[in-house]
C-alpha cells in the first residue's frame, strides 16, 4: 500500500515537471509582439493656445434725445450703414424756435438798458468834476450800470441755451456703422429719460475679447524669451460653422488687473471686418500661435499616453526593449505635441501596440506609414 502511494507521488511530480519545462519552452519560442514606432524629430513649430471669445464692437453709439419734444421725422432706413454727420431724427422744432426769439427779445432790453445806464454813468462822471452831483449818485449810477452789464451777460446766456436746444432738436451720427431699427415712431414724446431712440455699432474693425490664465502668459513669454523670438503672436477665429476666418487678427489690448476668481487677464485682439461676417456678441474660438516659429523637439499625439503619474510615452531602445520615458509636454500642432524635456530628436516612440508590451521586454518594430525606416543600433539585420 505504501509503495503504491509513493508511486502515485513520484508519477505527479515529473508529470508537473513536464509541465513547467513546456510552459518554459513555449514562452522561449513566442514572437515578441510587433510595435509601431515614429521617430521624434526637430521641428520648426508655432505653439498654438486655444480660447474662447466674445466678439465686441470697436464703436457703439445708443442715440438719446437730449431735449424733450415730439419725434417729427426719421431720415434713415433700418440696418443701413449711416456716415458720421448724417441727419437721423428731427424733433419739433416750433416751441424751441419760439424760446430762441424770446430770448433774443430779452437779450435786445437788456443791451438798450445797459447802453441806458452807460450814458448815465458818463453823464453823472462829468457832473461831478464840476462838483454839481453828489458823490453818492454817481456811484448809484455805476452801480446800476455794473448790473445791466450782468443782465446782457445772462440774456447772452439764455439765448445760447435756447440755441443748443434747438440745435438738439436734430439728432445726427456720430459716427459710421450699421444703424439698429428705430425704438420710436413720429409722434412719439421723446426726451433724456426716454429709451435709446436707436443704436450705431461700427463693425469693422471689430474686437474679440478672451480671458487668458496668468500661467499661459508667463509660460509664452518663457518660451519666447528661452528661443530668442518676438514676443508677438498672430490671432485666429474659427466661426460658429467651424470655418476659419479669412483675416488674422492682432493683441492690441492687455488688461491691467487679472479676475480674482478665475486668476485670468482679459485680451483684446482686433480684426478686419469689411463684410460684417463677424457680429458683436457672438461666441467665437480663438487660437493664439507664435508670429515666429520655435525650434522643438515633436512627436506624434498617438504616442502620447496619461497615467496618474503624469505624461509619458513608450520608447523602443537600441536593444529592441521597451522602456517608459517620462515627458514634459508642451502645445499640441496638427497632429503632433511639443515635448519639453525627456525625449531626445531620434528616440523611437510607440505609436501602436503599447498596450501589448511591458517595460523591459523586447519587441518587433515597424515604421509608420510614410516615415523614415529607423532601424535600431545593432540590429542583426
Amino acid at each position: 500500500m505504501r509503495c503504491s502511494r509513493a508511486a502515485v507521488a513520484v508519477l505527479a511530480l515529473a508529470v508537473a515537471s513536464c509541465g513547467r519545462d513546456d510552459d518554459k519552452q513555449a514562452q522561449q519560442q513566442a514572437p515578441a509582439p510587433g510595435v509601431v514606432v515614429a521617430k521624434a524629430e526637430r521641428r520648426d513649430v508655432r505653439p498654438t493656445e486655444l480660447f474662447t471669445g466674445r466678439a465686441e464692437a470697436k464703436d457703439r453709439v445708443d442715440l438719446i434725445a437730449r431735449v424733450e419734444g415730439f419725434l417729427e421725422q426719421r431720415y434713415f432706413t433700418e440696418g443701413t450703414q449711416v456716415k458720421a454727420g448724417t441727419l437721423l431724427f428731427r424733433l419739433e422744432q416750433a416751441p424751441f424756435i419760439s424760446t430762441v426769439e424770446q430770448r433774443e427779445a430779452d437779450l435786445a432790453r437788456a443791451q438798450a438798458e445797459e447802453r441806458n445806464a452807460r450814458v448815465q454813468l458818463e453823464r453823472a462822471q462829468q457832473l461831478l468834476r464840476t462838483a454839481n452831483i453828489p458823490q453818492s449818485e454817481a456811484d448809484r449810477r455805476e452801480a446800476l450800470h455794473l448790473t445791466t452789464q450782468a443782465e446782457v451777460k445772462q440774456a447772452q446766456a439764455a439765448l445760447d441755451a435756447a440755441r443748443i436746444d434747438l440745435d438738439y432738436t436734430e439728432i445726427h451720427a456720430p459716427i459710421d456703422g450699421r444703424i439698429s431699427r428705430s425704438t420710436y415712431t413720429e409722434g412719439a414724446l421723446v426726451g433724456p429719460r426716454a429709451s435709446t431712440l436707436a443704436t450705431i455699432v461700427n463693425y469693422d474693425p471689430i474686437y474679440v475679447t478672451f480671458p487668458v490664465s496668468q500661467r499661459q502668459m508667463l509660460d509664452f513669454r518663457r518660451k519666447a524669451a528661452k528661443q530668442g523670438r518676438s514676443r508677438d503672436v498672430v490671432v485666429r477665429l474659427r466661426l460658429a460653422d467651424g470655418t476659419p476666418y479669412s483675416e488674422p487678427g492682432t493683441v492690441d489690448f492687455l488688461d491691467v488687473t487679472a479676475d480674482p476668481g478665475t486668476d485670468t487677464v482679459t485680451v483684446r485682439a482686433v480684426f478686419p471686418n469689411p463684410n460684417a461676417v463677424i457680429v458683436p456678441g457672438q461666441f467665437a474660438s480663438v487660437s493664439v500661435e507664435s508670429a515666429q516659429p520655435m525650434a522643438s523637439v515633436v512627436v506624434p499625439q498617438a504616442a502620447l499616453q496619461i497615467d496618474q503619474a503624469g505624461a509619458f510615452v513608450m520608447v523602443v531602445d537600441s536593444g529592441r526593449k521597451v522602456e517608459v520615458r517620462r515627458i514634459q509636454t508642451g502645445p499640441s500642432v496638427e497632429s503632433v505635441i511639443v515635448v519639453e524635456k525627456g525625449i531626445q530628436p531620434g528616440d523611437q516612440v510607440v505609436v501602436e501596440g503599447a498596450q501589448k508590451v511591458r517595460p523591459g521586454q523586447e519587441v518587433q518594430v515597424g515604421e509608420m506609414p510614410g516615415e523614415t525606416p529607423a532601424t535600431p543600433k545593432g540590429d542583426p539585420s
